[in-house]
């Protein structure tokens, strides 16, 4: 069995967004239940710290964040017309972004081999100068600072399998070639950027990858994604850490989402990540939690993930995509390829 770090924290839940706002405090309550119930004793608990001013400004503007830091302690404040703040969201963002960057620094070191950060609120819509999509802070972009500033990493890969997006992710590094964004993304829906043809700028042309996807894709498209494409590109980057974006939005039933990613599915981008990070980087992976909005999907899928991270089950991806028809994913790699091979010499061969 694997040594599996996992941030949790009672006081994410005190991030409150309002009534009926589908980003609420029990997405978190499942998983914690589920973690108690299901998997107790498994896994070593990763306890977060409050997020200095100096790791949110590697992403965020001052003015931003003085902005959100204004809010501490106040009834209810409106930061985007999807996202609100309550009395404890500012501390709780501040622990998403600590909760996150503790585990990175706990596998970065070998205390842990993979880790996954159950926090709220997410952040990979957030941008430097603005709160959007129900996140604050971008957590995973001042993680993937984190790892190289204060633990050594030259060289992260950012996969984000979320519903939606991660517009603030790619444009926080979309000039930078040490950090390679890569998204599925059903669209052209919220937020709207990540088209094929979005593949960085500058230095940074070639190390984003962007797999717009239309709605109804399930785990054989999903997973032959990353067999197919996240896995060969990842070989040729060489990354010391992958860092996932893990939106269960893609699940079956979410609400916001047209998606028909099951548990399977899951367990099966997260083997195929494993496979290629025993390759790369000595099986350094660090999740953390961004979108999923049914509750029995975040339960089921946030279970899969975690037992294939452990090594508590070993789903092969191989079987997952055989198990259907390959023609969207036969397409969707072909188009990929496309645009794609002018960076990557392994893609497609």
């Amino acid at each position: 069995m694997k040594r599996t770090g996992i941030v949790r924290d009672e006081r994410y839940l005190n991030h409150d967004p309002g009534a009926y706002h589908p980003e609420s405090p029990r997405r978190l309550e499942v998983l914690y239940s589920m973690l108690d119930e299901e998997l107790k004793g498994k896994f070593t608990e990763i306890e977060p710290f409050e997020a200095d001013k100096e790791m949110l400004l590697w992403i965020h503007d001052a003015s931003y964040i003085n902005r959100v830091a204004a809010t501490a302690g106040k009834e209810f404040t409106s930061l985007d017309p999807d996202t609100s703040t309550s009395p404890g969201s500012y501390e709780a963002a501040l622990l998403a972004v600590g909760g996150l960057c503790r585990a990175i620094s706990m596998v970065m070191a070998g205390e842990m081999d993979n880790a996954f950060a159950f926090v709220r609120p997410p952040g990979h819509h957030a941008e430097r100068a603005r709160a959007m999509g129900f996140c604050l802070f971008n957590n995973v972009a001042i993680g993937a600072r984190y790892a190289q500033k204060k633990l050594g990493a030259e060289k992260v890969l950012i996969v984000d399998w979320d519903l939606h997006h991660g517009n603030g992710t790619q444009h926080s590094f979309e000039e930078d070639p040490t950090v390679l964004y890569f998204s599925t993304h059903q669209y052209p829906y919220y937020p709207g950027s990540g088209s094929l043809r979005e593949t960085g700028r500058g230095q940074g042309r070639g190390y984003t990858v962007n797999v717009p996807l239309s709605v109804g894709k399930g785990d054989v498209e999903y997973v032959g994604i990353f067999e197919r494409i996240v896995k060969p590109i990842a070989r040729e980057y060489s990354p010391d850490l992958i860092m996932i974006s893990a939106g269960f939005d893609i699940y079956a039933n979410d609400p916001l989402g047209g998606m028909n990613v099951t548990a399977t599915g899951f367990a099966g981008m997260t083997r195929s990540l494993m496979e290629v990070a025993e390759e790369v980087c000595g099986g350094k992976i660090v999740a953390t939690l961004e979108g999923g909005y049914n509750i029995q999907g975040l339960r089921e899928c946030g279970k899969a993930v975690v037992e294939e991270m452990l090594d508590l089950q070993q789903t092969d991806p191989r079987a997952v995509i055989s198990s259907g028809s390959q023609i969207n994913l036969d397409s969707i790699v072909k188009e990929v390829t496309e645009v794609q091979r002018e960076f990557w010499k392994t893609l497609g061969n």
